[in-house]
């Protein structure tokens, strides 16, 4: 590949070898790696090299020559454009296939080590409807007409973000990643605003008054919907919600939120009520949670039963263990396993996490969990320990960005019997487990597919202080 890197060109007849991170396919040419997005291992294409580096180029698919046997035709009619469905063209023990190996080579590679027993990925038992939280965003250019600068036609759209272009609203016709009811209320929301002449948010200009909506349910199949707002007008909303609650019973929650700033993050804004209590029931075994509009929690309900059950099994806790929790978000692996446990130390930076954590405690009537709020590596210290002696076990459960070195440092310091180390980037975990493996091993390690037709994987391994 000498070409030009400004300058694409079509290479014909390339073999894509395997699967790759970020939910891409590896092709190999001139000695260089190729990355195609919605390519699969064993496909024949013609590609379109779209930009070179000096030791891999990008290309786009021109043309599947022969397609591989992996191959599935894809539910979603908008697969391709969304962006987060990335491998809905893969059957679905291949997806697996490529999440346990990923697993195993970032443990490999980044960690330079490798688990005693590797046991084999947990698959999800449906591989569609199964999130229980959806977010959506108003414009009033749909994405499609971008297409054409100079002739706007301002198409109202409600959907998700185009990867990569905060401006650019796909609107959606469909979403297989929740029950269909979801893809009812959307449109519905949707037709009210266009008929009612409400205008959607310009994302350039930031103006405008639908600007949000998110959807969330539980296992009962009872809704909570919040329209977000970009106006200090809270009739248009109310209006709205008294107009469709009687077509949608299912919706017991009907909130909505005035936000005026710049960006859409609304977490540290008034959540106004109109129907319902301002939260969801959820349970997990005999746990009961509260979770509020904006709460944190696992969005696919039934894996994340199985995700904390692992990860018990993996503590194996006895009545005398001090358990510490990190990045414990709103406790709720801290309450599944505070039972097993003489104590429960959960700490989380997010200050509203933790209320719901107290609340929750409270609510299950479990005593021995306390909650600290404050970031983790100035939380987790001497002083700390002291008041509430050295752990026994700790559980990690870190966002994707892993955890701080000062908090690695911290842990290999305590020196906890045993961590339970719970993950959503396999990558960042086996970072922080080659720091770790200098005073523990890791005895078992096992991948739970919390969301299938996306490259996402959550980890669960268990280390053992040598």
């Amino acid at each position: 590949m000498s070409k030009k890197k400004s300058q694409p060109f079509v290479l014909e007849g390339i073999e894509v070898v395997d699967a790759a991170a970020e939910g891409k396919a590896i092709a190999k040419h001139d000695g260089k790696i190729i990355f195609i997005p919605y390519a699969a291992p064993g496909d024949i294409l013609d590609i379109r090299v779209v930009k070179q580096k000096a030791s891999f180029a990008e290309a786009t698919i021109e043309k599947i020559v022969s397609p591989s046997d992996k191959r599935v035709e894809p539910r979603c009619q908008h697969f391709g454009k969304c962006g987060g469905c990335k491998w809905q063209h893969l059957g679905y023990e291949y997806q697996l296939a490529f999440k346990d190996k990923q697993v195993f080579e970032d443990l490999k590679r980044i960690g330079k080590t490798e688990a005693e027993v590797y046991l084999p990925i947990l698959g999800c038992e449906n591989q569609y409807e199964y999130r229980n939280k959806l977010e959506f965003t108003f414009s009033n250019k749909a994405w499609e007409e971008h297409f054409d600068k100079n002739d706007p036609q301002r198409i109202p759209a409600l959907g998700f973000h185009k990867p990569g272009m905060f401006d650019k609203i796909l609107d959606l016709k469909e979403c297989h990643l929740a029950p269909s009811i979801a893809n009812e209320i959307r449109e519905e929301v949707k037709i009210y605003g266009v008929d009612k002449g409400l205008s959607f948010y310009d994302l350039r200009a930031q103006e405008g008054y639908l600007r949000n909506l998110m959807l969330r349910k539980n296992t009962k199949n009872e809704w909570m919907l919040v329209l977000i707002v970009g106006e200090n007008n809270s009739e248009p909303a109310i209006e709205m919600f008294n107009v469709l609650k009687d077509k949608f019973t299912e919706i017991v929650e009907w909130c909505y939120v005035i936000n005026e700033k710049k960006n859409d993050s609304w977490s540290d804004l008034q959540v106004h009520t109109v129907f319902g209590n301002g939260y969801l029931k959820e349970t997990i075994e005999d746990l009961k949670f509260k979770i509020r509009p904006q709460s944190f929690f696992q969005t696919n309900s039934k894996q994340a039963y199985n995700l904390y059950s692992i990860a018990r099994n993996f503590a194996a806790l006895k009545p005398t263990d001090i358990v510490y929790d990190l990045y414990t978000g709103t406790g709720s692996i801290a309450l599944f396993v505070a039972k097993s446990c003489r104590k429960i130390v959960g700490i989380e930076y997010v200050e509203t996490a933790i209320k719901d954590a107290k609340e929750n405690a409270e609510i299950n009537q479990i005593e021995n969990a306390i909650f600290y709020a404050g970031d983790m590596k100035l939380v987790l210290n001497d002083a700390l320990i002291a008041e509430h002696g050295k752990p026994d076990v700790i559980i990690t459960d870190p966002p994707r960005d892993g955890m701080h070195p000062d908090v690695v440092k911290k842990i290999l310091e305590v020196e906890p019997q045993k961590i339970v180390y719970i993950s959503c980037n396999s990558a960042t975990q086996a970072r922080d487990i080659a720091l770790l493996i200098e005073k523990y091993k890791v005895e078992k390690i096992q991948a739970v597919d919390m969301f299938p037709n996306t490259h996402h994987v959550e980890t669960v391994a268990l280390l053992v202080l040598k």
